[in-house]
């Protein structure tokens, strides 16, 4: 059996990182690089990075950045925000990211996930979809529409049809990230995740809401999600307390979810 894995995000801006609720009101937490050096210590499993203002400032994708975290982090490091083209892509993939992802230009511009995938193999490319419970209409009939530029506009796009679409186009992952739940702690929206991991073929992460080690253990199981952003549990200032990645894995394998364990380092 695979095991599951854990994913610290982070949302970044002018180098730090910051924690929002519902994708608004970003809280300054700490400088990136050095926050992914403790979580890389800690024995994370992934690391993914999100340049929030690049895309609404019409920017490239802050490098400098992306380098000084891939100097100090040795396990799989996504990173997204500002990716126009695959001279984008391959730029950050020089700065020391192993996988890309693309939300609200692969909306607008679908053909991007092709052509990534083209380039530098379907692993690389990872589909980000920002989801929200609207209830099901004609041409929505998931109930869940897909939003882009930080969940502030519609796109008419049923959710399931989107990921189905990423999916054929090349995408190699998908986090759903629930509008509804992020920043929450009350936990992912689990009916989306497993409507979504029911609906592609390849590995799902679950993204937005988790306050506790029962919501990571509900996600990765009822929702059959591969993977878990744990953002605030980790390092949110609007939790009584953080959680170390030895606690929660520890807890989860209690509860019977396949993790690589932590280990003793010398």
């Amino acid at each position: 059996m695979l095991t599951k894995r854990l994913v610290a995000c982070f949302d970044v801006v002018e180098g730090r990182v910051t924690k929002a609720q519902q994708f608004q009101d970003n809280i300054d937490v700490a400088p990136a690089e050095d926050l992914a050096t403790r979580l890389y210590e800690d024995q994370i499993d992934e690391i993914v990075f999100y340049d929030i203002t690049a895309s609404a400032q019409k920017r490239p994708i802050d490098l400098d950045t992306v380098r000084a975290v891939a100097r100090h982090v040795f396990v799989p490091f996504t990173v997204g925000g500002g990716i126009r083209s695959v001279e984008d892509m391959f730029a950050v993939l020089k700065a020391g990211a192993e996988k890309i992802s693309v939300d609200s230009m692969a909306v607008r511009n679908p053909g991007i996930i092709r052509e990534g995938a083209r380039a530098f193999g379907r692993q690389c490319v990872v589909l980000s979809t920002q989801v929200k419970r609207v209830g099901s209409r004609p041409g929505l009939p998931s109930g869940y529409e897909v939003f882009v530029d930080g969940a502030r506009l519609a796109t008419g796009l049923d959710a399931l049809d989107w990921v189905r679409r990423g999916e054929e186009l090349g995408a190699g992952e998908i986090v759903v990230n629930s509008i509804d739940r992020d920043g929450t702690h009350s936990g992912y929206d689990v009916e989306i995740t497993r409507a979504v991991a029911d609906a592609v073929n390849v590995p799902v992460i679950a993204s937005g809401g988790a306050g506790t080690v029962d919501h990571v253990a509900e996600g990765l199981t009822d929702g059959e999600a591969q993977a878990a952003i744990i953002s605030s549990m980790l390092y949110s200032p609007r939790l009584e307390r953080n959680f170390g990645v030895r606690e929660l894995k520890e807890q989860l394998l209690a509860r019977g979810v396949p993790m690589r364990p932590w280990v003793e380092l010398d």
